[in-house]
């Protein structure tokens, strides 16, 4: 995949830098429809009406793709039919067709291709978009879609160009290196998909201009310190004053101050935290 660099033949287009789609399939304009489910824009209002986040609202009406995230038709082929474009997510999705007739969504990696049989489950073989259980796949293997418990579906390593990488066993536990550098333990049982996940370059797309982040429906934000201290711990001051230690709307800490949770019941599965 490539990114596109327009033309500057207006201030949008001038410093826009977006992705070519190029690994799209052309049959693939129009979603799978009994794979789709009414997509809720909230506005960032809870069920009162209420607003409880902020610059949110707007945006472009989508529809949501169901994903299959746990992978479950196992020893069932499927065969790849198209690589689509997905509104909700940084990265590509894969329509598949398995042999008894069923259709559903995966999280494409990068290298799958239309027409390329895949398969999950015990025996599958470690090729890319195959799932299979952490105790089959060969150890430096790069996975994504990993589950964290038996049977849960995929939690980790799911967004555009993420991985994981398998890098040792440990008795009944897979020692995982995860996206943020963390290495973790997570059951061998859990099953996981061979390959990086697609569209690695969206951290390079550049939007170039304002509407189009009001398309994604994001409202401008503005920054505590240019508010006055009645609204924000970093507001006041004389002229472009400080704000001192950068905080929350609420006055907690954002730089500096851990906020995982010391009760967190996973914490001793984590071998080694991330790096900063």
């Amino acid at each position: 995949m490539a990114l596109k660099k327009l033309n500057p033949t207006s201030a949008g287009q001038r410093h826009k830098v977006t992705t070519s789609f190029a690994e799209l399939t052309s049959n693939s304009s129009k979603p799978e429809k009994s794979l789709l489910s009414k997509g809720k824009s909230s506005g960032g209002r809870n069920n009162s009406g209420k607003m409880t986040m902020r610059y949110l609202g707007g945006g472009h009406k989508k529809r949501f793709r169901i994903v299959d995230f746990k992978r479950s038709k196992h020893g069932v082929p499927a065969v790849v039919k198209s690589i689509e474009y997905d509104p909700n997510r940084s990265a590509r999705i894969a329509l598949l067709s398995y042999a008894d007739g069923e259709k559903a969504y995966i999280l494409a990696p990068i290298g799958l291709t239309v027409g390329q049989k895949i398969m999950s489950g015990k025996g599958a073989i470690p090729e890319i978009g195959n799932a299979l259980f952490l105790n089959e796949i060969p150890l430096g293997t790069l996975i994504h879609n990993v589950e964290m418990r038996p049977g849960q579906g995929g939690k980790l390593a799911r967004s555009a160009g993420s991985y994981a990488q398998l890098a040792a066993r440990d008795g009944e536990y897979a020692v995982l290196k995860m996206p943020s550098s963390e290495t973790r333990m997570v059951l061998a049982k859990c099953l996981a998909t061979i390959g990086t996940v697609s569209n690695a370059e969206h951290s390079l797309v550049i939007s170039g201009k304002a509407g189009r982040s009001r398309w994604l429906g994001r409202r401008p934000r503005n920054r505590g310190v240019s508010m006055n201290p009645v609204d924000h711990p970093m507001g006041g001051g004389e002229g472009r004053a400080s704000g001192g230690h950068p905080r929350s709307r609420k006055g907690l800490k954002a730089k500096g101050l851990k906020t995982r949770s010391l009760k967190n019941p996973s914490t001793k599965y984590i071998i080694e935290r991330r790096k900063k």
